[in-house]
């Protein structure tokens, strides 16, 4: 962007009309503008912006019309400004009151816009053309040349001091906030929203599709019951992972338990018939016996068997007798059996940890074990200072890696401007030479345009002349036949004329009457009147014929006039063309057509020429500027990385040391406290051993005394005789049931009655009846135990294959949800594993502030003599804030970064106008790339002393080497002698008036 003139008229303090003429302000490419506080220094930038944008430079309202202005004079600003490359006048007249052009009172003025364009004609005059009326279009039109927002051109043309001290000096947020309105980053703040958003819906859904899978296999537990046991577990909330292959696994093996229960239980029920028909036939052969048997055979039988078990009884007596008095020892055995139990398990859990222990230690005492762990522990807190100076060595080798990847690209950048700078003079002259050739073909094509009209004219000429030589001779043919025409007429006419003259007195004899005097003779008799010939022509052929003649001479006439005329057009046809016949002239217009085509194709390379010239200085400019950037870029990485190279030596050779064998200090730390923890875990069980050991002995000893005491030979005597109370009543139980039971038959083979049944065959029918029965409810039991079984089966089938439609749902929202997870904790900054939580929207800002410095080092280091260099930190914050947008300033002397607020006034200044301008090389370069021709820096020169001034003055100049202009808005009277070219703004209680001053104050 190029400003070429601006035109105030009744604007801020400017109560008149006012031009800047900046075309000859920049002609140094360095100009200042200066006067006293409140004068409207800053008002020509607040008029360009409002011309740009059709609004002024900040947020608020300001009051563009000016208060000194006459009522009847409009605010009005006009702008002549080249942007990317089109020369554009914009014409804005602000909303405002003005007096009515009729009658008394004022009335509202709407807003106008006026956009015209510079072009040229085909003979190269210069000349306005309207562009567009309409406030919508002509911003629209700009905003896309300019390639920025309103907020952006007002933060990289007007550089003010004050708001880049405060960008240096302020905290991440801050600096998010202004780097995100330059850069338009909302779109990455809606992103990380949408992802959080996208990762709470998949969540929902993927918990809802967990609760239909516990749902689905608390279904399937109940329908499976108690009874069917599966070799897995079953899926439960607290453990998801089992909610998906294990669930379906478990699933199956209730399934395929179901199956073979099922199979079971119909082979059962079979059986259970074929026992029903073998009982029910068994009870139909022996139900004839029934009245023979006797309770006789019955009582014989049983009896025999109770005599049979009277040793047994003896023995139960017996035993009875022993657990009585080894109740008495209860509690001892009790508590040997615990203590036995305690001793057993405290041996295998000292032999496991033993087990464990290094070679060295595997023999040591329970002392000796604590005081090796606790020798372990002091070595481990020694090794825990050192942790963070592998963290050190991490970053260290992290910046190595970075600055040398910086250092390569450097390298690339400056062979590749150097390469562009070497093939630029032969591309620059054949450019050159081209536009040599367009500009003469222009000018042949002019001459060529002016013999083609002239040619243009004479073939014209020629063609009309051609064609009146054509027509001359159909006019002669048909002039010589209206004369035979005309001539016969008149012949007809007067041989007509004559023949009725010859006929006139019997014509008027035909008119004679008797008694009626003769009008030629006056006599009244009549006695031989003329008779008229055969042929005689009346009065209305004659008449008729005269009218034929008459209309031949007509024609006649017609035919010499129209002759006459074609004569002299086809005179005046020749004289314009010539005698040059009209072929003749048509092959040398095709010639000359051809020729001037031919030129002005030639001609029309000068544009393109003149485009590639523009892109190639661009390109120079942009290259130049590259090799400054890279060789700058490329000391101060190279002074850098040897730096931290000898911090990295050192620090590794501190920490292999520390780390030993292990690959990290980490590890190293992992290793000794493992064999602490198994030290002291062995002493520990080594020492409750030890006690355990003693109390068994104890409680032996105690018992073994009470036993003898008892009658009992040995305490494992004594312990096998001890029953249960459960035991020792059942005991009780069994023995006076048999001796009741022995009572009964004895009173049964003793009855008279009974011995008689005794000699019959025996046959037991309740007994048959009695398995009959029971095969019956065997066989009920079975066929409802299958039926159930079956039915289990297929709603276990089922319901196992809707979980497997469930657990593949699940599988994906699962999925799906760690992916969304993922990727909102990526962009918020919250992802495990991340070295800082830096948010998307962040992470690109620090990429922006990233070559924001960049940029501004290179002036920086010119400004400071090399001893400054900002840098841009991302290291994490404290207390676990957002981190990213860091900044810092390393000064050489010293060789340590420091912060930002420790710099002086001028430092500070300096510093930032660096950041200032860094920031608007990157938005013009983030904007499209449209070269800023024109800067203005406003104020902070005050700070600095004569020398780093001068620095300041020369970091200016290289602005303008590259055909850039600045603009210096200071109250410094140094600049005033340094600066030629001034533009004075003068305040007074009738307005601000400009003055351009073009000589060094005195």
């Amino acid at each position: 962007m190029r400003l070429h003139q601006l035109t105030l008229q009744a604007f801020g303090p400017f109560a008149g009309n006012h031009t800047v003429d900046f075309d000859a302000l920049t002609a140094d490419g360095l100009f200042l503008l200066h006067g006293d506080t409140g004068a409207g220094k800053s008002t020509l930038f607040t008029a360009i912006c409002f011309a740009l944008y059709g609004e002024p430079p900040v947020d608020r309202e300001l009051m563009l019309r000016s208060h000194h202005a006459p009522d009847n004079l409009l605010t009005q600003v006009t702008l002549d400004v080249t942007v990317a490359g089109r020369r554009l006048l914009i014409d804005r007249i602000p909303q405002q009151t003005r007096p009515k052009r009729s009658g008394t009172g004022d009335t509202l003025q709407k807003a106008e816009t006026y956009l015209s364009r510079w072009t040229t004609d085909s003979l190269g005059q210069g000349r306005w053309e309207p562009s567009s009326k309409s406030h919508q279009e002509a911003g629209k039109e700009i905003k896309e040349l300019l390639g920025m927002s309103r907020t952006q051109f007002c933060q990289v043309v007007l550089l003010p001091q004050n708001e880049f001290t405060k960008f240096l000096y302020a905290a991440a947020p801050q600096r998010r906030e202004l780097l995100g309105k330059l850069f338009h980053t909302d779109r990455y703040a809606f992103i990380e929203r949408w992802l959080n958003d996208h990762s709470r819906t998949v969540q929902k859904n993927r918990n809802t599709a967990r609760d239909e899978v516990l749902h689905l296999a608390s279904r399937i537990h109940q329908a499976a019951g108690p009874h069917l046991a599966p070799q897995h577990d079953a899926p439960t909330p607290d453990a998801p992972h089992t909610l998906t292959g294990p669930a379906l696994t478990w699933a199956q093996d209730l399934t395929q338990a179901s199956q073979a229960d099922a199979l079971q239980a119909d082979n059962d029920a079979e059986a259970a018939r074929k026992n029903q028909l073998a009982h029910q036939k068994l009870e139909n052969d022996t139900r004839e016996l029934h009245q023979r048997q006797t309770a006789h055979a019955a009582a014989r039988e049983h009896m025999g068997r109770l005599n049979e078990q009277t040793p047994h009884h003896q023995e139960l007596a017996r035993r009875r007798e022993q657990a009585r008095r080894a109740q008495q020892l209860a509690h001892l055995l009790h508590a040997v059996t615990t203590a036995r139990t305690d001793h057993t398990r405290a041996q295998d859990t000292e032999r496991d940890a033993r087990t464990r222990l290094l070679p060295e230690h595997a023999t040591l005492k329970a002392t000796d074990l604590a005081t090796a762990g606790q020798s372990l522990r002091d070595d481990i807190a020694v090794l825990n200072t050192l942790l963070p100076e592998e963290d050190t060595l991490r970053q260290l080798l992290a910046d190595l890696e970075r600055i040398d990847a910086q250092q390569q690209d450097f390298t690339n950048q400056q062979r590749i401007a150097h390469d562009w700078l070497e093939q630029e003079a032969p591309q620059r002259t054949v450019l050159e030479g081209r536009r040599e050739t367009a500009r003469r073909a222009e000018e042949d094509s002019r001459g060529h345009q002016a013999q083609l009209e002239a040619l243009g004219i004479r073939l014209a000429a020629a063609e009309r002349r051609d064609a009146h030589l054509a027509q001359i001779t159909t006019a002669e043919q048909r002039l010589t036949t209206t004369q035979k025409e005309a001539e016969r007429a008149a012949q007809a006419h007067i041989d007509i004329r004559r023949r009725r003259t010859e006929g006139m007195a019997a014509e008027l004899a035909a008119g004679l009457t008797d008694d009626a005097p003769c009008p030629v003779c006056g006599s009244c008799s009549h006695p031989a009147p003329a008779q008229a010939p055969d042929g005689h022509p009346t009065r209305e052929a004659e008449q008729a014929a005269e009218e034929t003649h008459q209309q031949a001479q007509h024609h006649r006439d017609a035919a010499a006039a129209e002759l006459q005329k074609l004569r002299e057009n086809a005179a005046g046809a020749t004289g314009e063309a010539g005698d040059t016949p009209l072929a003749t002239l048509k092959t040398e217009h095709h010639q000359l057509t051809q020729q001037l085509a031919d030129t002005l194709q030639r001609a029309a390379d000068r544009g393109i020429v003149e485009e590639e010239l523009l892109k190639l200085d661009r390109e120079h400019i942009a290259m130049t500027q590259q090799d400054s950037t890279a060789t700058a870029g490329l000391s101060a990485r190279n002074a850098t990385y040897e730096t931290l190279s000898r911090q990295q030596a050192e620090l590794t050779r501190k920490l292999d040391t520390a780390r030993g064998t292990a690959p990290t200090l980490t590890a190293r730390i992992d290793d000794l406290t493992r064999t602490a923890d198994h030290l002291e875990q062995a002493a520990e069980a080594s020492r409750t051993s030890a006690n355990l050991t003693q109390a068994l002995h104890t409680r032996t000893s105690e018992a073994t005394d009470a036993a003898t005491s008892q009658d009992f030979t040995t305490l494992a005597a004594a312990e096998q005789a001890l029953l249960s109370e459960q035991d020792l009543n059942a005991l009780e139980e069994e023995i006076n049931q048999w001796r009741e039971a022995r009572a009964t038959h004895q009173a049964v083979l003793d009855d008279p009655a009974l011995q008689h049944a005794a000699a019959q065959p025996p046959a037991d029918v309740d007994a048959a009846a009695s398995r009959r029965a029971t095969a019956d409810d065997q066989h009920a039991q079975a066929v409802t135990a299958a039926t159930t079984a079956r039915t289990r089966t297929g709603e276990l089938t089922e319901l196992a294959t809707t979980l497997g439609t469930a657990v593949e749902h699940l599988k994906t929202l699962e999925l799906a949800h760690n992916t969304a997870r993922h990727l909102a904790d990526l962009a918020t900054g919250n992802a495990p594993g991340t070295r800082v939580r830096m948010q998307l929207e962040a992470y690109v800002l620090a990429a922006r502030l990233e070559e924001v410095v960049t940029a501004a080092n290179t002036r920086l280091h010119l400004m400071s003599e090399g001893r400054y260099t900002l840098r841009h930190s991302d290291q994490q914050a404290a207390h676990g804030a957002r981190s990213g947008l860091g900044l810092e300033i390393t000064d050489s002397w010293t060789g340590r970064p420091r912060k930002t607020d420790t710099l002086s006034g001028g430092e500070s200044f300096f510093a930032s106008l660096s950041l200032a301008l860094g920031l608007a090389d990157v938005v013009t370069h983030e904007a499209g790339g449209n070269p800023l021709d024109t800067l203005f820096i406003d104020e902070g020169f005050g700070t600095l002393d004569e020398d780093t001034l001068h620095n300041v003055l020369d970091v200016f100049d290289s602005l303008r080497a590259h055909d850039r202009t600045v603009g210096v808005i200071s109250h410094v009277p140094e600049l005033r002698r340094r600066i030629t070219h001034r533009l004075h703004v003068r305040k007074d209680p009738a307005g601000s008036t400009l003055a351009h001053l073009t000589e060094a104050a005195e």
